[in-house]
């Protein structure tokens, strides 16, 4: 039950954060307040470097597929950055790895993205 978020803007529009512990139901209120935070400077692409997550539930999609929503809006993207087998597995069964990017690196996001990390 616990969840730790590091972030960084790595550009004018762009920020890190690199998420390690469980997402659910107990942390994913504190992870969408910090999102709000980081979209409120200024953020148009975020990069979630999910490497360190153990896991994840429905709570924690909603608090991801809400940011996208939002960042898709405002004409950004959230990409997701390096999940373990486990929660990338979640993405399959939900097919929510069809409206996420999903890359294993965060060099290859960068570059896919065109985005400076």
């Amino acid at each position: 039950m616990n969840l730790t978020v590091d972030s960084r803007n790595t550009g004018e529009d762009v920020s890190l954060i690199t998420l390690e512990g469980e997402i659910d139901v107990y942390t994913s209120i504190q992870l969408k307040q910090d999102i709000a935070v980081i979209l409120e400077s200024g953020a148009k692409y975020l990069v979630l470097n999910l490497s360190k997550v153990e896991y994840l539930d429905s709570t924690g999609l909603g608090v991801l597929i809400g940011t996208l929503k939002k960042l898709r809006e405002n004409g950004g993207n959230l990409v997701i950055v390096g999940p373990a087998m486990r929660i990338m597995r979640i993405f399959e069964i939900t097919g929510l790895y069809k409206i996420f990017a999903i890359y294993p690196t965060e060099e290859e996001a960068a570059a896919k993205e065109g985005i400076s990390i």
